[in-house]
């Protein structure tokens, strides 16, 4: 800086004229000339203000290598400089309307609201730049495909693909005024979407983004958020994103309306997933198979779907972009959130496979195989819309429920689901709720389960009481004297496995169809021989570094409270005990 200039920066924040000479190294008769020279004891506040914010806006502008906050401390700045051009104004006979712009407008008339969900081009340059810096290097894979037509990701869990496909379509949307529809296996599921984009435009620009079923940008553009019940996702058009397809009840069907909807070339497809059993209906679209039907040999096509052909993503012979992505390559490629050998503590290697290494499921062992707990799912907002309210405080009124609890063991995780029995014989069993978590001694578990006593009418509850399940069992008792415990043994697991089976083969039970966690625990179960070889029994691959199936072992504990014989059986009394 001129050092003239900074004499007078520095007495103008109070310094000596003795103090500013040892500071810049200048006489203190030369200091004592510039100050009547240049009159620094005239100068009002705002001219002084004002020559402290122009000196470092300069340097800001002048600075080659500029950080975050030199680009938010500029537009500060220019808004400062704003305010003093208003103060001069006022100050040279202008009024109170150049200090405050606003008060020419407050005898207007009415003024013109403005419109719901509207951006300017700044907010969406902003939108932009935030999402983009926001991705990891395989999220940037996936950016440079959104031009394809049809692109279709296999992934690991928890990666961040609906946090990041939300901001694509929204991004696009602003841009582009196109539609965009969200396709899940629920409405609640499809919410996600919703949810993500609000806290995207809340973080970045704070502001709402406001929307029910469908969110309405004054471009033209519209956000659809579906279930996948076929009949309520026809008559739409854009692109559209189908969530864990591979987990999605009638695929074939479901797909041709889903093709329909981005028929024309503009529209874009894309489909991401977690991987579930080579039956599903889903797999012959991965492999390509479902293209090949019913052309001849010359025009079939061989695809590769290794993960090291597809790792690093390839557009296809059939012209759809693939990409593998499991947990491995996310934290090779910038994704921090995870620690990998901590997973592998707390999964079994099947589990590990499955969930986070994008290894499908042979489930022809299961006892509840995929094909099987398909009919289970349904969209629970409108399936059960009226008669359950997840967001109230007594979510299901006064209809009784009943609780299955499974523990936490050393390493393990507790699971418990909240079951609506049927109003009538023979009628539906709804999970209303499931919960798993990790941590936490007995009393605290013990703590959670009465809290679910005090949102619902809870007539049973039944808790294993292996391990921990004791002690769990032992507080509950004292505000649910009924409790039903189970000591397993080849003939519980047996009774508990049998049941289910029963409900299930019935098409009596019915759960969100976006809990694919429940629907992964209920097929880790698999029959097989006990350790002496002489009975058969049940298993889930379950030892202390995986509570795989514990979502499971609790829905098998509330359903027991129908007799295996049937809803028309009778019980001998109203608390049961069941030991080896």
């Amino acid at each position: 800086m001129d050092t003239r200039r900074q004499a007078k920066f520095l007495y103008w924040m109070g310094w000596r004229v003795c103090e500013i000479a040892e500071a810049t190294g200048e006489n203190e008769k030369t200091i004592h000339s510039w100050k009547s020279r240049d009159e620094w004891d005239r100068a009002d506040n705002v001219e002084r203000i004002g020559g402290a914010l122009e000196q470092r806006l300069v340097t800001l502008i002048l600075k080659d290598q500029k950080s975050g906050g030199d680009f938010k401390e500029i537009d500060l700045l220019h808004r400062q400089l704003e305010r003093q051009a208003r103060i001069q104004r006022y100050q040279g006979g202008g009024t109170e309307t150049d200090l405050n712009p606003a008060i020419a407008n407050r005898n207007a008339g009415p003024k013109k609201k403005p419109r719901k969900n509207e951006f300017t081009e700044d907010e969406i340059e902003r939108l932009e730049q935030a999402f983009l810096d926001g991705c990891f290097d395989y999220q940037r894979d996936w950016y440079k495909a959104s031009t394809l037509r049809t692109r279709a990701i296999l992934k690991s869990r928890q990666i961040g693909a609906t946090f990041y496909f939300a901001r694509e379509a929204l991004i696009d949307a602003l841009k582009t005024g196109r539609n965009q529809i969200f396709l899940s296996a629920s409405k609640a599921q499809a919410f996600l979407f919703r949810g993500y984009m609000q806290s995207f435009v809340r973080e970045v620009l704070d502001k709402d983004l406001s929307g029910g079923d469908s969110i309405v940008i004054p471009n033209g553009a519209e956000l659809f958020f579906l279930g996948t019940n076929a009949r309520t996702a026809q008559g739409y058009h854009g692109n559209f994103y189908f969530d864990e397809f591979f987990w999605t009840y009638g695929f074939d069907e479901l797909n041709k309306v889903a093709s329909g909807m981005a028929m024309h070339k503009k529209w874009r497809k894309t489909y991401f997933s977690t991987p579930s059993s080579m039956a599903h209906q889903a797999y012959s679209f991965w492999t390509g198979e479902r293209r090949n039907r019913g052309k001849p040999a010359d025009q079939r096509v061989s695809i590769d779907v290794s993960h090291d052909a597809l790792q690093r993503g390839r557009a296809c012979e059939d012209r759809v972009w693939r990409q593998i992505v499991n947990i491995m390559d996310a934290a090779r490629r910038g994704c921090d959130l995870f620690d990998i050998a901590e997973l592998r503590e707390e999964y079994s290697p099947d589990a590990f496979a499955n969930l986070l290494m994008c290894e499908f499921v042979d489930d022809s062992a299961s006892v509840f195989p995929l094909s099987l707990l398909e009919g289970c799912g349904v969209d629970s907002w409108v399936a059960w819309a009226g008669e359950f309210k997840p967001f109230a405080q007594r979510p299901y009124g006064d209809w009784p429920v009943w609780v299955g609890y499974d523990p936490a063991e050393t390493g393990d995780s507790a699971g418990l689901v909240v079951i609506a029995p049927p109003r009538n014989p023979g009628g539906t069993f709804r999970v209303l709720e499931r919960h798993k978590f990790k941590g936490g001694d007995f009393a605290a578990q013990a703590e959670f389960i009465r809290r679910v006593t005090e949102r619902y009418w809870v007539t049973y509850i039944g808790i294993d009481t292996t391990g921990m399940g004791t002690g769990v069992a032992q507080i509950v008792r004292t505000f649910f004297p009924n409790l039903v415990t189970f000591s397993y043994s080849p003939e519980v697991k047996t009774r508990l496995v049998l049941k289910a089976y029963d409900v299930i083969m019935s098409g009596r039970l019915e759960y969100d169809a976006g809990w694919t966690d429940l629907t992964q625990s209920l097929m880790a179960i698999k029959k097989t021989m006990t350790a002496g070889g002489r009975q058969m029994t049940y298993k889930a691959n379950r030892t202390e570094e995986t509570g795989h199936a514990d979502l499971a072992w609790a829905l098998l504990h509330a359903l027991h409270n129908e007799p295996l014989e049937g809803p028309h059986a009778k019980s001998s009394g109203s608390t049961l005990e069941i030991y080896a």
